[in-house]
């Protein structure tokens, strides 16, 4: 039951079963996961022994394993649905982490605000100042005949 239902995971991304399959599922397919990480002949076969389908085998070493190789673990997630209606079993969708784009972690970044910076009344008045002392020295320049290349010369 397990073997059959690895493999409509590795080939489907998710399914819907009862809770207790769910977490077995987990504890089956999570080791394979991470055997599949390393392409190698031994791990392929480990794998082909546990599942027994060379398509699902294909899939797991190709797509599988490049979405999750920097993930140091837990794959598998499993989401509780309710009970089902005949036997009132609890339900569960279980899936891979990075195949559903609704509860990917991976938040895009947050654009920074940025403020007005106020300037202060003192920086306000400093700037003034520097302005009228600007002007006064132009107007002083200018009446003793003076030129701006002078007076740069002179400073």
């Amino acid at each position: 039951m397990l073997r059959n239902m690895a493999n409509s995971l590795i080939m489907h991304k998710r399914i819907h079963t009862t809770v207790a399959k769910a977490k077995a599922l987990r504890t089956f397919l999570e080791p394979l996961v991470t055997r599949s990480k390393e392409d190698t002949m031994h791990n392929r076969r480990m794998v082909f022994r546990a599942l027994n389908n060379k398509y699902a085998v294909t899939e797991l070493f190709r797509n599988i394993s490049e979405k999750v190789a920097d993930r140091p673990g837990g794959y598998l997630r499993i989401i509780k649905l309710g009970n089902r209606l005949g036997d009132n079993a609890e339900m569960a969708l279980i899936e891979f982490v990075d195949y559903n784009p609704t509860y990917n972690t991976d938040k895009p970044a947050k654009k920074k605000r940025r403020r007005r910076r106020k300037t202060s009344k003192t920086a306000q008045q400093t700037e003034a100042q520097a302005q009228d002392q600007a002007q006064s020295e132009a107007q002083a320049g200018d009446e003793n005949g003076a030129t701006g290349e002078e007076n740069q010369s002179e400073e």
